[in-house]
């Protein structure tokens, strides 16, 4: 088994729906962590592709000098979705009570998952669905920083160091057959986690974990 069922566990047991149910139209990383991942995607995605945005909000960091044939996105809020210009389609949905996507088989050429794979209790069926919707030779980029939900964010996120987050992740990918070696991407702030505390900021650090179908 991946994670224990105390490494699933949350410090806000409630239904996520809850939580999530008044739009927070913010960014929860900062620019120099939105300039990182518009590059990343601006490097990796294709344009005139087919995109998943899962757990999604107002905004999807996608290039404006791109275009895709399709977005879909996926979140817990509708309202935030609704304001996502980028979106060509969403659905609202929680995936830790229901992972199953209603997405067609080999649908998408990349899923992307932005500073939200902490909250996810089930990456194993997650993961899964994430292979079962990509087409053969389609990529995941699941990114983050050390933000969180505290009180969501599952406690194998939550009692890990940055490194042992990266590695998890890494290990959600090696679950599931079909995927590539994952690639990691890493650019770490320059202020020590202590000062940090203090609001010296040195920018969010980047990381992002990147897999591709590898079969048929």
């Amino acid at each position: 088994m991946l994670l224990n069922p105390n490494q699933r566990e949350k410090l806000d047991p409630s239904n996520d729906a809850l939580f999530y149910e008044h739009p927070r139209f913010v960014t929860h990383v900062d620019e120099g962590f939105i300039q990182q991942l518009t590059d990343l995607y601006r490097d990796r995605l294709k344009p005139n592709s087919r995109i998943f945005d899962m757990m999604s909000s107002w905004v999807s960091h996608l290039p404006d000098d791109v275009k895709f044939e399709h977005v879909e996105g996926h979140g817990l809020n509708g309202a935030e979705l609704a304001r996502n210009s980028r979106l060509d389609h969403y659905f609202v949905q929680n995936l830790n009570l229901d992972p199953k996507l209603p997405l067609p088989d080999r649908s998408f050429d990349a899923v992307l998952n932005t500073v939200s794979v902490q909250y996810v209790q089930y990456p194993e069926a997650i993961f899964s669905e994430i292979h079962r919707v990509l087409r053969p030779g389609g990529m995941a980029i699941i990114s983050f920083s050390n933000r969180m939900f505290y009180q969501k964010a599952i406690a194998a996120w939550r009692e890990g160091t940055e490194r042992d987050r990266v590695e998890l992740v890494k290990n959600y990918f090696k679950a599931i057959p079909g995927f590539s070696q994952p690639e990691v991407i890493v650019k770490e702030s320059q202020t020590p986690a202590v000062f940090q505390l203090f609001g010296m900021s040195g920018g969010d650090p980047f990381y992002a974990v990147i897999a591709t179908r590898i079969d048929s």
